[in-house]
């Protein structure tokens, strides 16, 4: 290679790189576009904090309490059975129903029945007729025996088939007696009030004492509701029993499947007599109101038994606590609405379960969230608004 070629090389290297007039407005518009994009993405510090609601820690009077789950049971459960044999003429109820004791619900064929009764009167009847003539019989011997006309032998058998027949009707009257209960038998009436369930016979069927039971009617006010407790707490329902004079009265509070507190307390009415060795509790029954049929025998109930006088506790939501493997906290939105995590714990609970009772961690007026939780972080400045007691429960 000469000098004038690599004269020439370098000379091209070196010249500016020249663009037409299209070109020019084409690649500034370009860097408008991009620049424009940057200016409009807003930058994190630039985004509003995010909202959450919450609720304030207060001050309440609650009600030392323990908690179960119980069962409701009918205070009386009675199955309808034939006690005589036939065909079912009638069935006089409706099924689910609520019926009153006394109630006529099923009628079986009375016609055999009623057979039976007038051929057993009848019996009666002729029993009564040899009475009065082995009564005869015997005053007309007796009679004759003063009179040395008759051995005394035959007035001795006279007076005993007088006897006999007086024993005849005696029986005659006896069988009449089983045919007016078996008569009355083909009438099945309520025993109990309560709701009777579906009927297991159809009209027309052939029922009798081995049919089954034909209905089941399950008593509705009172209900029990029965659950199981520790010894321990069975120890402190009774000594705070005794403690305010009614040694056997203890309140006893049901909650609905709904989570609603059922209106109507109940009552300890039975314990059973022996700890269970396994569990070390026993089975308590307690006595509910039922006037508005809000308890069904065999639902599961929310079963919260009182346990001393109301004292001034700390409570917030329980919707704002949260828990990992180190324990329960809460959020707190603390001075300049920066969040902070507060670890905290708990007293007995409270009576309506939506509400958790704090020992420890916070005070009284501070604000804990209870919506927008999964939103935020502890250190991060947030928006707060305050929440209903409603909502936050």
């Amino acid at each position: 290679m000469n000098a004038d070629q690599s004269d020439g090389m370098g000379r091209d290297a070196m010249q500016p790189v020249r663009m037409t007039w299209v070109e020019v407005k084409r690649t500034a518009g370009v860097l408008l576009f991009v620049t424009g994009l940057l200016l409009a993405t807003p930058t994190a510090a630039d985004a509003p904090p995010p909202a959450v609601g919450v609720a304030a820690v207060t001050l309440e009077n609650i009600t030392p309490s323990a908690r179960y789950t119980g069962r409701a049971e009918a205070v009386d459960r009675v199955e309808l059975r034939a006690r005589v044999q036939g065909f079912l003429e009638q069935r006089l109820f409706e099924e689910g129903r609520e019926v009153k004791a006394g109630d006529l619900l099923f009628v079986i064929e009375k016609g055999p029945y009623e057979a039976i009764l007038a051929q057993r009167e009848a019996q009666v009847k002729v029993a009564e007729g040899d009475v009065e003539t082995a009564a005869a019989q015997l005053a007309r011997g007796e009679q004759l025996l003063r009179g040395n006309n008759i051995p005394a032998a035959e007035v001795d058998e006279r007076r005993a088939r007088l006897l006999v027949d007086q024993a005849q009707v005696l029986a005659a009257q006896a069988a009449v007696r089983a045919a007016e209960l078996d008569l009355a038998y083909t009438e099945i009436r309520a025993p109990i009030a309560g709701r009777i369930g579906r009927s297991a016979f159809s009209v027309g069927a052939l029922v009798g004492p081995d049919s089954g039971p034909l209905a089941t009617i399950v008593s509705q006010d009172p209900v029990f509701v029965t659950f199981p407790v520790s010894q321990a707490t069975l120890t402190r329902m009774r000594q705070e029993a005794i403690a305010q004079g009614a040694p056997d009265e203890v309140v006893v509070r049901a909650t609905l499947p709904t989570g609603d507190v059922y209106a109507h307390p109940g009552t300890v009415a039975f314990a059973e007599v022996e700890v269970q060795p396994g569990t070390d509790t026993l089975s308590i029954r307690a006595n509910f109101p039922n006037p508005d049929r809000l308890l069904t025998p065999g639902q599961f109930l929310g079963v919260v038994v009182e346990l001393g006088e109301p004292t001034p506790a700390l409570t917030i939501p329980t919707a704002a606590v949260l828990i990992d493997q180190a324990g329960p906290y809460v959020l707190v939105v603390g001075d300049g609405d920066v969040v902070e995590q507060r670890r905290v714990t708990f007293g007995r609970g409270a009576e309506d379960g939506t509400r958790s009772v704090i020992a420890g961690g916070l005070l009284e007026g501070e604000r804990v969230i209870v919506e927008g939780i999964q939103k935020v972080r502890p250190g991060q400045r947030v928006t707060a608004a305050p929440v209903s007691r409603a909502s936050a429960s």
